[in-house]
Protein backbone atom coordinates (compact mmCIF):
# COMPACT_ATOMS: atom_id res chain seq x y z
CA UNK A 1 0.00 0.00 0.00
CA UNK A 2 1.43 3.67 -1.27
CA UNK A 3 1.16 6.45 0.58
CA UNK A 4 -1.27 7.94 -1.99
CA UNK A 5 -3.40 5.35 -2.88
CA UNK A 6 -6.85 6.83 -3.61
CA UNK A 7 -5.37 10.02 -4.55
CA UNK A 8 -5.87 11.41 -8.03
CA UNK A 9 -4.29 14.24 -9.63
CA UNK A 10 -6.20 17.51 -9.99
CA UNK A 11 -6.61 19.04 -13.16
CA UNK A 12 -6.36 22.40 -13.08
CA UNK A 13 -6.76 23.17 -16.67
CA UNK A 14 -10.44 22.15 -16.42
CA UNK A 15 -11.98 25.32 -14.66
CA UNK A 16 -15.32 25.24 -12.96
CA UNK A 17 -18.22 23.83 -14.99
CA UNK A 18 -20.94 26.18 -16.15
CA UNK A 19 -23.81 27.05 -18.71
CA UNK A 20 -24.52 30.24 -20.47
CA UNK A 21 -27.81 31.08 -21.07
CA UNK A 22 -27.99 34.15 -23.97
CA UNK A 23 -30.67 34.98 -26.78
CA UNK A 24 -28.21 33.15 -29.51
CA UNK A 25 -27.91 29.63 -27.62
CA UNK A 26 -26.90 27.34 -24.86
CA UNK A 27 -23.47 27.32 -23.85
CA UNK A 28 -21.34 24.38 -22.10
CA UNK A 29 -17.89 25.22 -21.46
CA UNK A 30 -15.04 23.48 -21.36
CA UNK A 31 -15.25 21.86 -17.61
CA UNK A 32 -18.65 20.41 -18.72
CA UNK A 33 -17.41 18.54 -21.54
CA UNK A 34 -14.05 16.92 -20.05
CA UNK A 35 -15.65 16.22 -16.64
CA UNK A 36 -18.63 14.45 -18.58
CA UNK A 37 -15.36 12.35 -20.72
CA UNK A 38 -16.01 14.47 -23.50
CA UNK A 39 -19.63 12.74 -24.63
CA UNK A 40 -20.60 12.55 -27.94
CA UNK A 41 -24.12 11.91 -27.42
CA UNK A 42 -26.16 13.23 -24.43
CA UNK A 43 -29.78 13.54 -22.81
CA UNK A 44 -31.08 16.84 -21.59
CA UNK A 45 -33.48 16.65 -19.03
CA UNK A 46 -35.66 19.78 -17.76
CA UNK A 47 -37.35 20.17 -14.24
CA UNK A 48 -39.95 22.68 -14.44
CA UNK A 49 -40.41 23.06 -11.03
CA UNK A 50 -37.50 23.24 -9.30
CA UNK A 51 -36.10 25.31 -11.97
CA UNK A 52 -33.13 22.74 -13.29
CA UNK A 53 -31.76 20.83 -15.98
CA UNK A 54 -30.17 17.58 -16.31
CA UNK A 55 -27.19 16.77 -19.30
CA UNK A 56 -26.81 13.13 -19.02
CA UNK A 57 -23.63 11.30 -21.11
CA UNK A 58 -25.99 9.04 -23.64
CA UNK A 59 -25.27 7.04 -26.75
CA UNK A 60 -26.84 7.50 -29.79
CA UNK A 61 -29.11 4.45 -29.12
CA UNK A 62 -31.09 5.96 -26.84
CA UNK A 63 -34.13 7.54 -28.93
CA UNK A 64 -33.85 11.04 -27.12
CA UNK A 65 -30.28 11.59 -27.14
CA UNK A 66 -28.60 14.23 -28.92
CA UNK A 67 -25.32 15.11 -30.70
CA UNK A 68 -23.18 16.66 -27.48
CA UNK A 69 -19.20 17.09 -28.11
CA UNK A 70 -17.89 16.95 -31.76
CA UNK A 71 -14.20 18.26 -31.51
CA UNK A 72 -13.58 20.81 -33.47
CA UNK A 73 -10.65 21.47 -35.97
CA UNK A 74 -10.00 24.46 -33.76
CA UNK A 75 -9.78 22.21 -30.69
CA UNK A 76 -12.01 24.51 -29.17
CA UNK A 77 -13.72 22.56 -26.25
CA UNK A 78 -17.22 23.71 -25.55
CA UNK A 79 -20.73 22.94 -26.74
CA UNK A 80 -23.53 25.19 -28.18
CA UNK A 81 -27.05 24.40 -28.78
CA UNK A 82 -29.36 27.42 -31.01
CA UNK A 83 -32.54 25.44 -30.57
CA UNK A 84 -35.09 28.55 -30.25
CA UNK A 85 -37.37 26.01 -28.54
CA UNK A 86 -35.08 25.54 -25.29
CA UNK A 87 -34.20 28.77 -25.40
CA UNK A 88 -38.14 29.42 -25.21
CA UNK A 89 -38.69 27.03 -22.94
CA UNK A 90 -35.78 28.43 -20.38
CA UNK A 91 -36.64 31.66 -20.55
CA UNK A 92 -40.91 30.47 -20.11
CA UNK A 93 -39.46 28.60 -17.27
CA UNK A 94 -37.56 31.50 -15.06
CA UNK A 95 -39.40 34.18 -17.09
CA UNK A 96 -36.36 35.37 -18.42
CA UNK A 97 -36.54 38.07 -21.10
CA UNK A 98 -32.85 36.70 -22.97
CA UNK A 99 -33.28 39.60 -25.60
CA UNK A 100 -31.95 42.17 -22.57
CA UNK A 101 -30.11 39.76 -19.99
CA UNK A 102 -27.83 36.75 -20.31
CA UNK A 103 -27.13 33.95 -17.54
CA UNK A 104 -24.54 31.75 -16.32
CA UNK A 105 -25.22 28.96 -14.17
CA UNK A 106 -23.05 26.48 -12.46
CA UNK A 107 -22.98 22.70 -12.21
CA UNK A 108 -22.49 19.98 -9.76
CA UNK A 109 -21.46 16.46 -11.38
CA UNK A 110 -22.44 13.49 -10.55
CA UNK A 111 -19.56 11.51 -11.79
CA UNK A 112 -21.51 8.18 -11.24
CA UNK A 113 -24.53 8.81 -13.54
CA UNK A 114 -22.40 11.08 -15.59
CA UNK A 115 -24.66 13.72 -15.20
CA UNK A 116 -24.71 17.73 -14.66
CA UNK A 117 -27.55 19.41 -13.05
CA UNK A 118 -27.69 23.12 -13.13
CA UNK A 119 -29.98 25.03 -10.70
CA UNK A 120 -31.41 27.71 -12.86
CA UNK A 121 -32.43 29.31 -9.60
CA UNK A 122 -28.82 30.28 -8.99
CA UNK A 123 -28.27 31.96 -12.09
CA UNK A 124 -25.78 34.81 -12.16
CA UNK A 125 -26.78 37.75 -14.71
CA UNK A 126 -23.59 38.25 -17.21
CA UNK A 127 -22.41 41.58 -17.74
Amino acid sequence: MSLLDGFETFDFSEGAPYVSITRNGVTFNRAVVLKLENPRFVTLLINSQTHQIAVQASDESDPKAVPFFKEKKSGQVSVRWNSKDLLFTISNMMDWDLDSTSYRVAGTLYREDKTFIFNFDRAEILK
